[in-house]
């Protein structure tokens, strides 16, 4: 981000360090939400170089926070003003620089490498599975007879389920897996994790985003 004034060092890391923990914000003119203010949670907020005025930093913050915003409140507070410069997202969620990345070049090779070659490793290598997305949902894994109910749709019921994660919530976004660890379908905790374990009859989950095609598993229902 690059300040408008001249402000101390001493009063620019002060106040980074006030914007840490819960905040208020507004969403800017140009954006996809209703502007309405809201509550978002920074993780950490560390400056790592000063340079004349401009603040070399990083953020964690929880999604749906508008880092330009943050700066621009930030050089409000500093009493100069202030601006994004240069934007770079380097996490989100499970998805890291390190695990992820690859360049369209690659991709395109990769795709190049399966029609006219007949491999597809490096495809598989640039291309990660979908059950990647879900890495740090809580998850309940059902029965192979249940799975092709969930994929048109149906809720997830006591019966259907093999294993869960422990400290699962009521209300809880839930990843859905098949015993071979494939993602079925997103669903939202309708009891807590103690109660799955104990009824022998209800509904567990309501299936919120299928994402297994049908048939995929034999109907059983």
């Amino acid at each position: 981000m690059k300040l408008h004034g001249d402000v101390e060092y001493e009063k620019v890391i002060r106040v980074f360090k006030e914007f840490v923990g819960e905040i208020y914000q507004r969403p800017p003119l140009r954006s996809s939400v209703k502007r309405q203010v809201r509550i978002r949670t920074i993780y950490y907020n560390h400056v790592l170089q000063i340079k004349d005025r401009n603040i070399l930093f990083k953020m964690g913050c929880q999604a749906g926070t508008y880092v330009r915003k943050i700066a621009h409140d930030i050089g409000e507070v500093l009493g100069c003003g202030a601006h994004v410069v240069e934007f770079r997202r380097t996490r989100s969620g499970f998805y890291t620089e390190d695990n992820c990345l690859v360049t369209l070049h690659d991709l395109s090779d990769a795709q190049a490498y399966w029609k006219e070659r007949d491999d597809e490793q490096p495809l598989r290598s640039s291309i990660l599975p979908v059950e990647t997305a879900v890495a740090l949902l809580p998850k309940v894994w059902v029965k192979d007879s249940a799975v092709d109910a969930i994929c048109h749709g149906a809720h997830l019921a006591v019966p259907g389920v093999s294993k869960l994660h422990s400290g699962i919530n009521e209300g809880d976004l839930l990843a859905v897996m098949t015993l071979k660890d494939e993602l079925v379908a997103l669903g939202e905790a309708q009891i807590s994790g103690e109660k799955m374990l104990e009824e022998d009859h209800g509904l567990v989950a309501r299936t919120v985003r299928v994402i297994m095609a049908t048939n995929t598993y034999p109907k059983a229902w």
